[in-house]
């Protein structure tokens, strides 16, 4: 029986869906001009095209509050009727308070509380699922999941080998009690492998290297990744977490009617989708668009497949993400309206 369709627990639904990025654009043309690059280097690597960023004195929380107020928006919520908010972000507007308690502020949303889940690509996900536990057990009645990142604070421009790849971003959904007859949240698989912490980190600023003059001559601040080890393990892992969760709830990858994947790099995505034989037209892909925002690229791509005609009610619809940790997870749900 699937984790989240039991005896005894309600069944968990996405009411709202809202998402922001900043105006202003960083294409690869502007990139051939930083670092020695081309656009065809790029996109043959990646697929992205170009990528949002903030301007200076915008942070996560900003992304957060935007995105959170056109799912409230669209739901016809008032920040106050929101019994918790969680927010999965790598790069928090400081150490504490939490983002979570900046968003709750921003909003107004007096009387609640909130926490931060860091899980890099796959906060988001991870954050869909603790809020989902609140809302199955009967502890709140609506909760608020935010996937948001400001990865251009942490990225070093003069690396081709992460600049090239990462953008700002935020998406954030309201989850609900579903009907029992209803479409919602079935299932869902995570996984972390601490083996792979060194392919994707950032080593300075915390309680192992703190901050120093030293730290920061060495750009230990910024992302470091090891970028074949993480495209291996990428690759791999994605289709073995969603040949799992469709194996155990006897489905294959041709009764998804949307493939709504971590936005990491296009040739991860389409070799997942070929290995479970899903048609191209059900894979959602807007890295070319927007880059890898981290937490932010699920609901953003959640809103493409709302943009473009793919994501209708009662659609199969399958998350898929692994990230920095290592992390994966992947989401198996029906979506409801």
């Amino acid at each position: 029986m699937s984790q989240l369709v039991r005896a005894g627990v309600a069944r968990v639904k996405i009411s709202a869906l809202g998402t922001y990025v900043p105006p202003r654009l960083l294409t690869n043309a502007d990139l051939e001009k930083i670092v020695e690059t081309t656009d065809q280097w790029i996109m043959e690597r990646t697929g992205i095209r170009e990528r949002h960023l903030v301007d200076k004195g915008i942070a996560t929380s900003d992304l957060a509050v935007e995105a959170a107020k056109k799912a409230l928006a669209e739901r016809g919520l008032a920040p106050s009727d929101l019994e918790a908010i969680i927010v999965g972000t790598v790069t928090p507007d400081m150490f504490f308070p939490s983002t979570a308690c900046l968003v709750q502020h921003k909003l107004g949303a007096k009387g609640i509380w909130g926490f931060d889940v860091s899980a890099a690509c796959s906060a988001f996900v991870y954050a869909l699922q603790a809020g989902a536990q609140f809302i199955a057990t009967g502890a709140h009645k609506k909760v608020m999941v935010i996937g948001a990142d400001t990865m251009s604070s942490i990225i070093d421009y003069t690396d081709r080998a992460t600049c090239i790849i990462f953008g700002d971003g935020a998406g954030a959904v309201i989850l609900e009690p579903a009907e029992s007859d209803s479409p919602g949240l079935i299932d869902f698989i995570h996984e972390v492998d601490g083996s792979g912490a060194c392919s994707l980190y950032m080593p300075g600023g915390g309680s192992l290297n703190p901050s120093t003059h030293e730290t920061v001559e060495k750009k230990m601040h910024y992302v470091h990744q090891d970028g074949s080890a993480v495209f291996k393990y990428a690759v791999r892992k994605m289709a073995e977490v969603c040949e799992r969760i469709l194996e155990r709830n006897g489905l294959k990858g041709s009764d998804v009617g949307a493939f709504i994947p971590h936005q990491a790099n296009q040739r991860i995505i389409l070799a997942t989708a070929e290995r479970l034989a899903m048609k191209l037209e059900h894979v959602i892909i807007n890295i070319d668009r927007f880059g890898n925002t981290t937490a932010g690229t699920i609901p953003l791509a959640m809103e493409t497949a709302r943009q473009e005609g793919k994501l209708k009610k009662g659609d199969l619809v399958l998350l898929a993400s692994v990230g920095a940790g290592f992390t994966v997870g992947a989401t198996l749900l029906r979506w409801a309206y």
